[in-house]
């Protein structure tokens, strides 16, 4: 399991949650997605939701043929390593996440699973155990919603740790509402009264952000610096956003990013940034 989300201790298991939640940002970053829904439920499991075009499920040609019975496309994406729709271009221009592996991963260290894909005007349910079907795709009936809702317990005999984090789980996901604007994620924890339901929605993106982590300090200039562009690259358009503001400390703080996930150690991205920011002051 390590070696696909870390370890099996608390990084793991917020790790677990993550790569679903990254599903439903991808979907948010092609336009498909404006709402997630993220609730620790009282008996320990966890269900993520969102309003994107929903985990397909029709038959799948290649690996019906190849098991010698109907299997359906959600089967394959829950149960399969590197069957996400990450893996075709033209599905996510960007996407976050372990591409491919990441919700197949958490199906296997989960002891259960309920997945509920709401989809042309029908509720369709499939239910797994430790990366296997313990329940076929059936049709619930009618619904007006669409989406994915996906309930899982992590495995007890896998994970060292299996109680979630409040703190740990809102800090990431106010991260990625800041890191995608526009985007509501509602967060909540049904075990304890005292850990508010919130929604973390942020029209500002980055330039929010950058705010945040100046509010209690004194800015330099009222309004973040901000500026966005696209570059043509191998495998199609680069975005490239940045904010910044200079306030009256004497510390650095940098944060970077590539398709929504942390690059704490930086790299060329950064580099190039850090080396470019003094030359071009320095000229104007």
């Amino acid at each position: 399991p390590g070696m696909y989300i870390g370890d099996t201790s608390t990084s793991g298991l917020h790790q677990l949650v993550y790569e679903v939640v990254d599903n439903s940002i991808d979907e948010a970053m092609a336009g498909h997605c404006s709402e997630i829904y993220v609730i620790i439920n009282a008996d320990g499991s966890i269900t993520l939701e969102d309003n994107g075009r929903g985990i397909p499920i029709q038959k799948h040609e290649k690996e019906s043929q190849k098991q010698g019975r109907e299997v359906s496309a959600l089967e394959v994406v829950m149960t399969t390593l590197h069957a996400g729709g990450k893996f075709d271009k033209e599905t996510y221009k960007v996407s976050g996440g372990l591409h491919g592996v990441s919700v197949s991963c958490v199906c296997a260290l989960s002891s259960k699973m309920i997945v509920n894909v709401y989809k042309d005007g029908r509720v369709w349910e499939m239910h797994f155990s430790q990366g296997k079907v313990i329940k076929s795709l059936a049709d619930m009936g009618a619904t007006s919603k669409k989406g994915t809702h996906i309930t899982f317990w992590p495995d007890e005999t896998v994970m060292t740790v299996t109680e979630f984090d409040y703190d740990i789980l809102a800090k990431r996901l106010r991260e990625l509402a800041f890191l995608n604007r526009g985007i509501s994620i509602f967060f909540q924890d049904e075990r304890r009264d005292d850990n508010d339901d919130v929604n973390f929605r942020y029209d500002g993106g980055l330039k929010s952000f950058v705010s945040y982590l100046n509010e209690n300090k004194n800015a330099v200039f009222p309004e973040p610096i901000y500026f966005y562009g696209t570059r043509e690259g191998d495998d199609g358009p680069i975005d490239i956003e940045v904010a910044m503001q200079w306030n009256d400390g004497y510390n650095e703080t940098i944060f970077s990013y590539v398709n929504n996930i942390s690059t704490a150690h930086g790299g060329t991205h950064l580099t190039g940034f850090s080396t470019a920011l003094p030359r071009v002051l320095t000229l104007h």
